[in-house]
C-alpha cells in the first residue's frame, strides 16, 4: 500500500463521512458504522504486528500506515465529536438558510402537509440539505406569535430519540428546552436566541 493510496482512503473516509451525516438512513449508518470500525481495528492490528516484526528495519510509511487506521479506528469507533464538528460547521453555513425557511413559515409561504397548522412540512427543494432525512421540517403553531419549527440533525425513523435544531417563539417550549439543558447538557444546549439543539422527541 503505498502514501497515495493511504492519502485516498484519508480522502475517501472524509467524504463519507459528511455524505453519512446529509443523506444516509440511520439502519445504514450503524452497519457502516460497524464495518468500518471492525475493517479499520483489523487492518491497525495487522499493521501494528508487521511494525513489531519489522522493528530493526522500520519505514516512515509503515509507521504512517499504523498512525492512520489507528486514527480512523478511533475516529469510526468514536464518531460523536467528528459528528459535532461537522453539525457546528453546517450551523454556520446553512444558518441563513434556516433563518429564511423560518420566515418563509412565518409568512405562512410554507405550511405543514394538508394546509394544517401542525405537522410536517416538506421543503420545495431537495439541496442545501437545512434538515437531514428528507429536507422536511415540522412545524408546531400555538398562535400567531408563537411557533416552533424544527430541522432535523438526526432524523431517526425507529424508538431512537431524533437530534434537532429548534426555533421557537413559544415559552412553553422554551421551558421545556431549558428543562432538558438542565438534565442532560451534553445534548441539549441553547444556541443563541430562539434557538436550541435538542436531542429526543
Amino acid at each position: 500500500m503505498s502514501k497515495r493510496i493511504l492519502i485516498y482512503i484519508v480522502v475517501g473516509w472524509c467524504v463519507l463521512t459528511v455524505i453519512e451525516f446529509y443523506f444516509i438512513p440511520c439502519f445504514i449508518v450503524a452497519l457502516l458504522w460497524l464495518l468500518l470500525s471492525i475493517g479499520f481495528l483489523g487492518i491497525a492490528i495487522i499493521q501494528i504486528v508487521k511494525s513489531v516484526k519489522e522493528r530493526n528495519s522500520l519505514t516512515k510509511l509503515r509507521i504512517m500506515k499504523v498512525l492512520v487506521f489507528s486514527i480512523l479506528f478511533f475516529l469510526t469507533f468514536k464518531h460523536a465529536p467528528v459528528n459535532r464538528l461537522i453539525e457546528r460547521a453546517d450551523w454556520f453555513i446553512l444558518y441563513d438558510r434556516r433563518m429564511a425557511v423560518v420566515d418563509k413559515v412565518k409568512r405562512k409561504e410554507l405550511r405543514p402537509h394538508r394546509g394544517s397548522k401542525n405537522g410536517i412540512c416538506e421543503l420545495p427543494y431537495e439541496f442545501p440539505v437545512v434538515s437531514n432525512g428528507g429536507n422536511d421540517i415540522s412545524v408546531w403553531e400555538s398562535d400567531e406569535e408563537r411557533m416552533t419549527i424544527s430541522f432535523w440533525i438526526f432524523r431517526n425513523y425507529f424508538e431512537a430519540p431524533s437530534t434537532r435544531l429548534m426555533y421557537t417563539t413559544d415559552e412553553k417550549r422554551i421551558e421545556e428546552f431549558e428543562k432538558r439543558i438542565s438534565r442532560d447538557a451534553d445534548n441539549n444546549w441553547k444556541i443563541e436566541e430562539n434557538w436550541y439543539r435538542t436531542l429526543g422527541d
